[in-house]
């Protein structure tokens, strides 16, 4: 039983890095199947936020490399995430559950040098906000 709620954190975790995967599929699907939706909450959080923190972590040491092809997020994604970063600082960082341009925020958050403490903290509260929304949709079927 434990190895499905590690499996919705490797798949979370991935969904938050440059990997293909769709968490939110996993997550209904474990909820249909009667898994405790407080663990897969906790589950899904914990691995889209640490998948972030790989990004956080690229984007500090690895921005001199953003032209080029193997980066994680597209010129234009960083350009627009910086923008945004510009305009509304840190707490763009909320924002990093969006599908398009979110992995990019966090990225941009390491090229930005944004501390870790404020880093991790905002993207798990929008990150846990994503998921608990999709755990309520599904239980109020």
């Amino acid at each position: 039983m434990i190895s499905q709620y590690l499996l919705m954190f490797a798949v979370a975790f991935g969904a938050a890095t440059l990997l293909p995967f769709y968490s939110e599929i996993l997550l209904i699907t474990q909820l249909n199947a009667g898994l405790h939706p407080a663990w897969l909450w906790l589950a899904a959080t914990a691995g889209n936020t640490l998948g972030a923190g790989v990004n956080w972590w690229m984007g500090m040491k690895l921005s001199q490399y953003s032209d080029r092809r193997w980066f994680p997020a597209r010129k234009s994604d960083l350009l627009r995430a910086q923008n945004w970063f510009n305009r509304y600082g840190k707490w763009t960082l909320l924002m990093s559950w969006m599908p398009i341009g979110g992995d990019a925020l966090t990225v941009v958050g390491g090229i930005m040098r944004i501390p870790a403490t404020p880093f991790f903290i905002l993207v798990a509260i929008g990150k846990g906000l994503r998921y608990a929304i999709v755990i309520a949709g599904v239980s109020a079927m």
